[in-house]
């Protein structure tokens, strides 16, 4: 796992890179359908790990302001 994952990593963008050269090589239009695909998955996936860092910030959030809630009781009990 320790090579796989670094591998993939690299490998994938430059596959993805030469498949859209491919692509308007022999069919140009095509490649354009290519290109918006790959830019809405991009756009997907963008906005997938903006949804799940914000709901990590929240729920720390909370955490935090329930454990001080508890020092607080803590201390005037």
């Amino acid at each position: 796992m320790k090579i796989a994952k670094p591998l993939l990593l690299v490998t994938t963008p430059i596959g993805v890179a030469g498949g859209i050269y491919e692509a308007f090589r022999l069919a140009g239009g095509l490649a354009f359908i290519m290109v918006a695909l790959v830019m809405v998955i991009s756009a997907a996936m963008g906005m997938l790990v903006m949804t799940i860092r914000k709901e990590r910030l929240a729920e720390e959030a909370a955490l935090k302001s329930a454990s001080a809630q508890a020092v607080a009781s803590e201390i005037s009990t």
